[in-house]
């Protein structure tokens, strides 16, 4: 039931201006009871509603409280969670709004002016923070393959984390998709709130309003004849369905199309329909996608004579300090070569790390391979913020171990980058260092050349998610507290090795933190010297 509909006015009856004219004639009197009777009558009404608004708010609140109960024994693991994630954000944004609806027709306002207070000056999420959350389950769902109706359940690959999804959930996912031209996620979330609206005893949500997206959706992946069953049965519910009405009349008037054409071809198959082929990017056969969201399920490409020549060692430099604490190295791909240091960041540093960034986080930006300025992008979803060496003693010390790590200089290295993901937070397959087209554009403002190497640390283990991995070779890294990854982007020769694309992908369960330091070329001319042999021109970028 929608908000909208419980909401009578109140019937205000003006009397036309008499001066004690009613009790000199019993007629009048007469007239003033039936009168009364329609005041009674109107007062009835407007209490029902009122007890109808305010059962509705009971119902809201009773829902909320659990929730929040829910979440506060253990607000980093709830959090954590993208459904409960996508949920808390789903209340206060269409959630609230429909409370402060009802709300607003009371006689009172001081308790809506609260909640706009509270709206004005504390961090409260947006329709855009919505969109993004009910994007975000559904790049889940296709990168991991969850079930729709799994994740309805608060599943995520077998392991129940959260409180189900109702009905109206399901349409709000819906809904975002339909406002994202995404019509095959429309579909699949319309279905399951179909699924669920008719067996739940508090319903907010009208059947109706599912089977007109259901229909439309329908229609845009092809199947017009379904679309008009579907317009039919919602008409059947709301005769004078406006847009269904409409819709009726095109699509009947399509399938005669439809026909007429098959008898003038004389054709025994049924002509294509002209549809828009909707399914969203993240569908179509893009170079390295496949491999790259099969690597984050843990599909590995690597051949097991491959994986036999790989080997963990301990690594010292001949370095005095280092030879009575060598770092533990594992090799985890040869050619490029991907390497794991273990232990190499303590808990201390983390939450040091994670505090002086925590204020400073902003939404991590790309840069434009045209005009070389930064800007964000779908493809890349997480915050980020840079923390200087002089600013505390264990980012010095940190910086210091890159260069212990790598055996490079960090006068050149950029300053630390500390990054969270958000609600199904990834980086799509991309090149640390800048390509022969974007130099001229690149690290200008640097004049330290581009990034001869990367190194990556995972400061957080991830429940399920979140891994590191290399399309091209088939390799994927997985979050471990305190370990680190290294690669060379580049080539001795200066040219880029494009064997090292790589991505983030989607943290499905848990809270990812990384840093990272990318070192520079300029500093390294003793340290890696130049060769003037250079790779296969299909190896490099």
């Amino acid at each position: 039931m929608h908000l909208c509909h419980l909401i009578v006015p109140f019937l205000v009856i003006v009397h036309p201006e008499v001066s004690g004219e009613v009790f000199t004639a019993l007629v009048d009197l007469e007239e003033s009871l039936e009168t009364e009777a329609l005041l009674i009558h109107t007062l009835r009404n407007y209490i029902n509603a009122e007890e109808q608004k305010l059962d509705l708010l009971r119902k809201y609140v009773d829902i909320y409280q659990s929730q929040h109960d829910r979440a506060m024994e253990d607000v980093t693991e709830y959090i954590s969670n993208p459904i409960n994630a996508y949920t808390l954000v789903k209340r206060l944004t269409t959630d609230w709004d429909n409370v402060e609806a009802l709300m607003a027709t009371q006689v009172s306002t001081d308790y809506l002016n609260n909640i706009t207070f509270f709206k004005e000056t504390r961090m409260f999420p947006n329709n855009e923070d919505l969109n993004g959350a009910a994007v975000a389950l559904t790049r889940l769902q296709d990168t991991y393959k969850l079930d729709t109706s799994s994740l309805a359940r608060g599943e995520l690959n077998g392991v129940k984390y959260s409180a189900e999804l109702t009905a109206a959930d399901c349409f709000e996912l819906g809904r975002q998709s339909y406002n994202n031209g995404d019509y095959y996620h429309t579909l699949l979330w319309m279905k399951e709130a179909e699924e669920r609206v008719n067996s739940e005893q508090n319903q907010t949500i009208n059947y109706s309003d599912i089977l007109e997206y259901l229909a439309f959706s329908i229609y845009k992946q092809g199947d017009l004849s379904l679309a008009l069953t579907l317009t039919n049965k919602l008409l059947e519910i709301v005769p004078t369905h406006s847009r269904a009405l409409g819709n009726k009349i095109f699509y009947e008037s399509e399938l005669e199309r439809m026909v007429e054409t098959k008898k003038k071809k004389g054709d025994d198959e049924s002509e294509d329909v002209n549809v828009d082929n909707d399914q969203p990017e993240h569908y179509q056969d893009l170079y390295g996608k496949d491999h790259y969201e099969a690597l984050c399920r843990g599909e590995t490409y690597i051949s097991p004579q491959v994986e036999s020549k790989l080997k963990c060692r301990y690594l010292s430099r001949n370095d005095p300090f280092l030879k009575l604490a060598p770092f533990k190295i594992e090799e985890a791909h040869l050619k490029p070569d991907l390497y794991i240091f273990h232990d190499v960041m303590s808990d201390a540093e983390i939450e040091t790390v994670k505090r002086l960034a925590l204020p400073r986080l902003q939404r991590a930006t790309v840069q434009n391979s045209q005009t070389g300025e930064l800007e964000t992008a779908q493809y890349r979803i997480s915050k980020s913020a840079w923390l200087k060496e002089h600013e505390h003693k264990h980012i010095a010390d940190i910086s210091q171990r890159v260069e212990d790590m790598t055996g490079l200089s960090m006068k050149t290295a950029e300053e630390l980058q500390v990054v969270n993901y958000g609600i199904g937070g990834h980086y799509e397959p991309h090149f640390d260092f800048a390509r022969r087209d974007e130099m001229k554009n690149a690290f200008q403002t640097l004049g330290t050349g581009n990034r001869i190497a990367t190194v990556l640390f995972y400061m957080s283990d991830v429940a399920q998610g979140g891994a590191t991995v290399f399309p091209m070779v088939g390799a994927a890294l997985w979050p471990k507290k305190g370990t680190a990854a290294f690669w060379f982007n580049l080539y001795p020769s200066g040219d880029g090795d494009a064997q090292t694309r790589h991505a983030a992908c989607p943290v499905l369960a848990g809270s990812k933190w990384v840093s990272n330091k990318w070192i520079h070329e300029y500093e390294q001319e003793f340290r890696r010297p130049c060769t003037l042999e250079r790779p296969p021109e299909d190896l490099t970028a």
